[in-house]
């Protein structure tokens, strides 16, 4: 009877390891931030106990900020340089000077999906783009 309470246990801490090692970098801070507040575990000692596995993963999901950047006016400039306008809010000249100064980053620290639909509209216009 001993033995077989045992043996669960170990199944519920494996099926927790195997929970704490899929946590997303945010769920961690989560984690660590709960383990502090409310039993006083500091979160360098939960850092510990996540970073088991998934530090690859960890380290892609961090990006939360990204950058839009305008490679090349394309051969319709005068599209491009209106999407920029637009996108930006800066005057006919200052964007058209943008766009002839490519590279250039249109859109910095801005979320994914704004970037991706700042890309978008670029490349609707012929423009050549890259999100960093």
């Amino acid at each position: 009877m001993k033995a077989e309470k045992i043996e669960n246990k170990m199944a519920e801490v494996k099926a927790l390891a195997e929970q704490l090692v899929g946590l997303t970098v945010k769920e961690v801070q989560e984690l660590a931030e709960v383990l502090k507040t409310e039993y006083g575990i500091e979160p360098a000692a939960a850092a510990v106990v996540v970073s088991g596995g998934g530090a690859g993963e960890a380290a892609a999901e961090e990006k939360t900020a990204f950058d839009v950047v305008l490679v090349s006016g394309g051969a319709s400039k005068l599209g491009v340089v209106k999407v920029v306008k637009e996108i930006t809010g800066l005057g006919l000249k200052e964007a058209k000077e943008m766009v002839d100064g490519a590279p250039k980053a249109i859109k910095e620290g801005v979320s994914k999906a704004e970037a991706d639909e700042v890309a978008a509209k670029l490349k609707d216009a012929g423009a050549e783009v890259e999100v960093k």
